[in-house]
């Protein structure tokens, strides 16, 4: 399971409205995949569908779909949102990262 911060619900919920998405319908996907400067980076984009083989969540009012394959990588992971002075975006604290980029965007087991 994914948790959610109430910053980072505040600006999904506004991202999502701004792209025509509707918070109380559709989904957040969040994934993994290869790359990045750790060995794997997050993906994070809004969906309208689920496939048959997500996972589906909701915490604090957002609704998560992650497909089968990210969901071990991910589980007790908190989606945050930070705007301070170091950087503004989504941030993923995650328990099952061993090493973290700088940049917060990557990790490795």
């Amino acid at each position: 399971m994914i948790k959610v911060s109430e910053t980072a619900k505040k600006k999904v919920v506004e991202l999502m409205a701004d792209d025509g998405y509707n918070a109380a319908t559709d989904y957040v996907r969040v994934g993994v995949k290869s790359g990045g400067c750790s060995g794997l980076s997050y993906d994070l984009k809004f969906d309208k569908e689920q496939h048959e083989d997500d996972k589906v969540f909701e915490d604090n009012g957002v609704k998560i779909i992650i497909d089968k394959k990210s969901f071990l990588y991910l589980i007790g992971t908190t989606l945050e949102y930070s705007g301070g002075l170091n950087g503004t975006g989504f941030v993923f604290n995650n328990p099952n990262a061993n090493r973290t980029c700088g940049c917060g965007e990557s990790f490795s087991l």
